[in-house]
């Protein structure tokens, strides 16, 4: 089933906070690369911690009751690039690499930085991280047990191995190899929680693309398979939507509207707007 094919969010989402993180890249926002005490060599886990702390602590709330999903299509290849070369010249093995490989190991360490004690999942999708993200924490939100959800995605640039293993993936349709530099690595994450819990927006599926405003074309979906660029998209478009209030329209492989819940901005609501953060 692709990501097109699957049903819309069955009830909207309240969206707390927003964060983005990118080092490496050549982008004019690109940042040094965090310390992150235990984590060595790859910008995987010092980026996911950053944006996730950002948003933590942008809004604190209860984490005892906040559940994490994390997105990767290959994870820590910088890592597991490092332990195999080790392993096949000879060296001994580290255990720390074989350790921080594993994308749970952030996520346990941001449990025990914030106190969350909700569940933890990272998943592996060649769909729109987007969509897998917000469907998995429309689900775990049916929980009363949890009241939000922090989802995250990071990916890092090429290497051989990721290079190999996304032609290998893509074999039928033929998509090209993210470009990205071997260094490089992004991360975006957000804080999701039901409606009317204090968050200052909304998001729920659009039924259809909808029309750009300022140009009155249609939206195509956008496809993005494999990257991160539509969590990119969604934080772009909620810092737009705080400031400007309104509404926006996120295309993308399923289409998403956000609205401001404030009542200053009740009046707009009905005006959609059209973003993509290219």
């Amino acid at each position: 089933m692709t990501t097109s094919d699957k049903s819309p969010l069955r009830a909207p989402l309240g969206i707390l906070a927003t964060a983005t993180a990118t080092h490496g890249t050549g982008r004019d926002d690109d940042i040094p690369l965090p310390r992150l005490p235990g984590f060595v060599e790859s910008a995987f886990s010092p980026l996911a911690y950053e944006v996730s702390s950002r948003c933590l602590t942008e809004r604190p709330g209860d984490c005892s009751r906040t559940a994490v999903a994390l997105a990767s299509l290959l994870g820590d290849t910088t890592t597991a690039d490092l332990a195999s070369r080790r392993m096949v010249s000879g060296k001994v093995h580290n255990p720390l690499l074989f350790m921080q490989a594993t994308p749970n190991s952030v996520l346990g360490h941001t449990s025990r930085e914030f106190g969350i004690t909700g569940q933890m999942f990272s998943i592996s999708t060649f769909d729109d991280p987007v969509t897998e993200l917000l469907a998995m924490a429309d689900l775990l939100l049916e929980d009363p047990e949890l009241d939000r959800v922090l989802v995250l995605g990071v990916e890092l640039g090429g290497s051989e191995r990721l290079a190999a293993i996304h032609r290998e993936l893509t074999a039928d349709d033929g998509s090209p190899v993210p470009d990205l530099p071997a260094s490089a690595g992004l991360a975006a994450a957000a804080l999701l929680c039901r409606p009317g819990a204090g968050a200052p927006a909304t998001i729920r599926s659009a039924e259809t693309p909808g029309t750009d405003s300022d140009t009155g074309t249609d939206v195509e979906a956008v496809d993005r398979p494999g990257g991160i660029q539509g969590l990119f998209d969604l934080a772009a478009a909620h810092r737009r939507l705080l400031r400007d209030g309104g509404s926006l329209l996120l295309p993308g492989p399923a289409a998403y509207l956000l609205t401001t819940d404030t009542a200053d901005t009740a009046d707009t609501a009905d005006e959609t707007e059209t973003h993509a953060h290219q």
